[in-house]
C-alpha cells in the first residue's frame, strides 16, 4: 500500500499542474497499434492515446470511420484525422496514411 506524504496546501498548489488533454487531430498519425486507455472517472468517459504525458482525445465518431476504412483495407497500419469547426459542429475526417 502506498505511504501518504504529508504536505501542506501550498505544496500542493504549488505543484499542481492541470492534465493536459489534446486531440487526436494535433497528432501527425497514429498507429493502429498504439495502445489506447479509457477515462471513466470523468462525467463524459472518453478513450485517448498517452504521448509524453499529454492526452490525446479520440472521439468515437473517429474510431468508427478507423472501423470501416480497416473493413475495406485491412492492410492499412497508420491514420492521420483532420478536424473541422469547433464545439457541437466539430467534425473529423479520417485518412489512412503509408
Amino acid at each position: 500500500m502506498e505511504e501518504q506524504q504529508n504536505i501542506t496546501l501550498f505544496d500542493e498548489i504549488k505543484n499542481f499542474e492541470v492534465p493536459q488533454l489534446k486531440s487526436i487531430a494535433d497528432l501527425n498519425g497514429v498507429s493502429v497499434d498504439m495502445k489506447i486507455e479509457c477515462e471513466k472517472s470523468s462525467q463524459f468517459p472518453y478513450k485517448y492515446l498517452q504521448i509524453d504525458n499529454i492526452r490525446y482525445k479520440i472521439p468515437n465518431s473517429v474510431i468508427k470511420q478507423m472501423k470501416d476504412i480497416l473493413e475495406l483495407n485491412p492492410k492499412v497500419r497508420a491514420f492521420k484525422v483532420k478536424k473541422t469547426g469547433s464545439g457541437i459542429k466539430t467534425t473529423y475526417t479520417t485518412i489512412p496514411i503509408q
